[in-house]
């Protein structure tokens, strides 16, 4: 092997050099990695020979312009640094430099590694081994160039010390040199002489039926997998139209598709237990029939009423017996005594303990959905150094269909604009007068907000109160029941055209900003909306519909709200999207479209979603009739997004949009719809002629009757009457558990503002190494510099008494040519 020389700083000759030194090698590995620390150690050398102090450069001129193109300072950017070529060289040679560029540097780079992997697993040293295994100098020929041998020496010392690896050890290297595919794929063939040996025993027939077909099986089985994961990822819904619209109209349009996804995902999980246990039980045996079921005759689709009401569709139909033993004659109306030993399943406790593990199970993924988001959205740290990621690192190279290079480079030019747009976002200094004016603007914008919200829940409790006086309703007139929805819904329309009227007043500097806002005003709108009813419902209704089943009505109240706001939404959508759009192009003569309008789509995302929760106890299948109407829109949003919008005006990213929209969710609704369950299950007293508690003061007291049958039922289940006093009747376990959760959650926020000031402080601390490295090479190229000024003084020097002895010698000569003859001055000259 050759031996690598010894590294000098001083690139170009001096005297101090010694003779035969040239740069490094970059394949010897130590002297590449402590070639900093060697240039620091012999400027300090030479600085202690020469006498030099590293002090602060004076401004000169003069000397140092005469020195050679080597020495002169290099022109860079303004601002930046300028260093002289031979520091240039310097940091050219550095290990961050050296081995990024040099392919034999990586190779002795990840050879070390697998040394000292090698020597972990207490594997035998290569020195230990064969003369056969080691790398051999007989083929070299020695005229070639030295890096070349050694290049190739270090490689089969790799592809040796690969071989002792284990297949994972080698694999994860492999994955993770810095070498091109090529590289790769040889080091793995030089590296695996098995299947070098089983490629051989191919070619000559030597396998066996047994070996081809394991190795047949093998292959079939990966290429199943294969095909498995492609089809999982083709039934992703809407794969490629979310990415299409985030590709053309940015992340903030997209968030609303997201949401709308994550809305389907929470209604499937809340629907499937109710059909397990509840829907499809009762479907499965069936009540005797109280009366004549009326015909079907399609009004029943808008007032959810008629065929509806003698079907699972709604609370009244299930019964309260036990379903799973014959019950002749059941005495007085009431359920089924259950025979002695048997398991019967009691529908009213099936129908409130699935309700409410639903409930449950919504309530956990709604909590870990919002935890989640929130952790992807407000990451510890900042995100310096995005622009360059997503101009460099974004291109996908592995896109080769023209229709996916296409919306890749949409995509990432939305991305772009995004960001820059993003930084662009500053607030203007105002004067004194401007914030004086700004914010009496927002307050009166404020004030005539919170007066059309008043106005609206003012409304619609007068015309809640007229419907009251107009009851009941016969089958005949059921018509009328659609116009307390059509109020609400009316305002939930108009309201917010006349809220985004009074946003143009405002002229918010971030769209950000503008779209939290529209959302505050649409919400409150909305949940107070949902106060007067359930108002109404619950207090109202309950007391005027005492012959009747109140259940059932409040059922098909919530079944007509969300039917109306589904055709309002389509209008909405033809009015305010379509119609706009041809009437802009046709007769404004305008070709801008309309934006989309992302906080009123997620509120009535968010306002049909409630609707869902607050009916789940009363009609089963509006999970179902959500599920639908969430398919539905996303292909309607879709076509009308693509057709009649357009991008924002002003784009912006939307980071924490989907944690906004997941927490909006989960507090206001989720929790609202909750309490509205919670007190309809614990105080509201039931129907005495339909459902599943008909018989009880209660729903709540299904579950303490269903204690009591257990408490006479043995000793073997007596744990269970023990749970339901301690855990679920008393209240301190409540609070006990509460007070944990809040408990976790301070921990957690300490944990998250420690992680952010230790982040600070090791992101202070690398900037200030940078300083560190900056100063360090400055003082080097000080040092250097004053060394070849001394040296270059010193040329001066001697050329100095050279041009003196010069003119000695031409005034020695003039005196011996004016007293020397002529003749003997011409024989010394031919001499």
């Amino acid at each position: 092997m050759s031996q690598s020389p010894a590294f000098v700083l001083n690139v170009l000759e001096t005297p101090e050099d010694p003779e035969g030194s040239q740069e490094p090698s970059p394949y010897d590995e130590s002297e590449v990695h402590d070639s900093f620390h060697q240039l620091i150690q012999e400027q300090s050398r030479w600085v202690a020979q020469e006498g030099l102090e590293l002090q602060q450069r004076q401004p000169e001129t003069g000397a140092l312009g005469a020195s050679g193109s080597d020495h002169e300072n290099l022109p860079g950017p303004e601002g930046a640094p300028v260093y002289s070529m031979a520091t240039l060289r310097i940091l050219a040679s550095m290990p961050s430099r050296t081995i990024g560029r040099s392919r034999g540097a990586i190779i002795s780079q990840y050879y070390s590694r697998t040394m000292k992997l090698r020597r972990r697993a207490g594997r035998p040293q290569l020195r230990d081994m064969g003369r056969s295994a080691r790398p051999s100098l007989r083929l070299y020929d020695l005229e070639l160039d030295s890096a070349v041998l050694e290049e190739e020496e270090k490689r089969g010392l790799l592809v040796k010390e690969l071989q002792g690896l284990t297949a994972a050890q080698r694999d994860h290297m492999l994955r993770g040199m810095p070498l091109s595919l090529a590289e790769k794929r040889c080091l793995r063939e030089e590296s695996r002489p098995l299947r070098g040996k089983q490629r051989a025993q191919r070619r000559h027939g030597l396998l066996s039926c047994c070996d081809q077909l394991r190795d047949s099986c093998v292959l079939a089985s990966h290429n199943l997998g294969l095909a498995l994961l492609s089809g999982l990822q083709a039934l992703m819904p809407w794969r490629y139209a979310l990415k299409r619209i985030g590709g053309r109209f940015g992340s903030s349009v997209l968030s609303y598709f997201l949401f709308l996804k994550t809305l389907l995902a929470f209604n499937a999980l809340l629907l499937l237990p109710l059909l397990a246990f509840i829907v499809g039980v009762q479907a499965a045996f069936p009540p005797a029939p109280g009366g004549p079921v009326p015909a079907f005759t399609g009004l029943e689709l808008l007032t959810g009423g008629g065929h509806f009401t003698h079907s699972v569709m709604y609370y009244g139909y299930y019964s309260n017996a036990t379903l799973n033993q014959p019950c002749a004659s059941p005495p007085n109306g009431s359920q089924c005594p259950p025979e002695a030993g048997s398991l019967p399943y009691n529908m009213p406790l099936a129908y409130l303990f699935t309700l409410g593990a639903a409930l449950f199970i919504t309530c956990i993924t709604l909590v870990y959905s919002m935890s989640r988001s929130f952790g992807e959205s407000y990451r510890v740290g900042s995100a310096s150094g995005v622009h360059a990621i997503t101009v460099f690192c974004s291109w996908d190279y592995k896109v080769t269909q023209r229709w996916a290079t296409r919306l890749q480079h949409d995509n990432i030019r939305t991305q772009l604009k995004e960001l820059l747009a993003e930084g662009q976002l500053r607030q203007r200094p105002q004067s004194a007068c401007g914030r004086l004016r700004r914010a009496a603007v927002l307050g009166i914008v404020w004030l005539l907000c919170l007066g059309t919200t008043l106005g609206c829940t003012l409304a619609v409790y007068t015309f809640s109160e007229r419907m009251i006086e107009q009851s009941p309703v016969s089958a005949e007139r059921e018509a009328v029941l659609l116009l307390l929805p059509l109020v609400v819904c009316l305002l939930n329309l108009g309201a917010p055209y006349l809220f985004r009227i009074l946003a143009t007043l405002e002229r918010h500097d971030s769209p950000v900003l503008e779209v939290y806002v529209a959302i505050c005003r649409n919400l409150i709108l909305k949940m107070v909306t949902l106060g007067i009813l359930c108002y109404h419902w619950l207090g109202r209704r309950v007391g005027t519909l005492k012959d009747q089943c109140w259940e059932n009505f409040v059922g098909q109240e919530l079944y007509r709200l969300m039917v109306m706001d589904f055709i309002f939404t389509l209008l909405d959508t033809l009015l305010g999207e379509l119609v706009w759009r041809l009437f802009s192009e046709k007769q404004l003569k305008r070709k801008g479209k309309p934006e989309f309008d992302i906080a009123g789509n997620v509120l009535e995302l968010i306002y049909g979603q409630t609707l869902t929760w607050l009916g789940v106890l009363f009609s089963p299948l509006l999970p179902a009739m959500q599920i639908v109407k969430l398919l539905l829109l996303f292909y309607i949003k879709k076509a009308s997004l693509m057709a009649n919008c357009q991008a924002p005006r002003r784009p912006w990213k939307a980071s924490h949009m989907s944690t906004v929209f997941v927490s909006l969710l989960c507090f206001p609704s989720f929790l609202g719809a909750a309490v509205f369950l919670c007190y309809a299950i614990w105080q509201v007293k039931p129907s005495s002629i339909c459902g599943p508690f008909r018989t009880l003061d209660t729903m709540y007291e299904a579950g303490k009757v269903w204690v009591r049958h257990l408490e006479k039922a043995g000793p073997r289940v007596s744990w269970l009457p023990w749970v339901h006093r301690y855990l679920v009747e008393d209240t301190f376990p409540i609070y006990l558990v509460s007070a944990l959760l809040l408990a976790v959650i301070y921990l957690n926020i300490q944990v998250v503002k420690g992680q952010r000031k230790v982040i600070c402080l090791l992101k202070e601390q690398i900037s200030n190494e940078g300083e560190d490295k900056i100063f360090l090479i400055n003082k080097l190229q000080r040092v250097y510099e004053k060394k070849e000024r001394s040296r270059c003084v010193g040329h001066l020097g001697q050329e100095e008494n050279f041009s003196l002895v010069r003119k000695e010698k031409r005034k020695a000569g003039r005196t011996e040519e004016a007293v020397t003859p002529p003749a003997l001055f011409t024989d010394w000259d031919a001499q």
